[in-house]
């Protein structure tokens, strides 16, 4: 996933998630979902490869047990910005 844009922030997302969300408890919680979102968001738009780590990243808790306001600020945020 070559990084063509340096104002993507699709690797720190990566690094984020899987340093910080994951090592942990395998679920994303409220102040881990805030910080996924600023470092999307840090140039102001979601763009393609930010999409498709965010995309990965939900996947990997879809069925978990996460905290409902989490589940849903996480449906909220990929419905605003087209993460499938």
């Amino acid at each position: 996933m070559g990084n063509t844009d340096d104002s993507s922030g699709w690797h720190d997302i990566l690094q984020y998630s899987f340093l910080k969300v994951f090592a942990d408890d395998e679920l994303i919680d409220a102040a881990e979902m805030a910080m996924l979102q600023k470092l999307a968001l840090a140039d102001g738009v979601v763009d393609t490869q930010e999409r498709m780590v965010l995309a990965q990243v939900f996947a990997r808790v879809e069925g978990a047990d996460l905290d409902p306001a989490v589940r849903d600020e996480i449906a909220r945020f990929r419905a605003e910005h087209g993460i499938d």
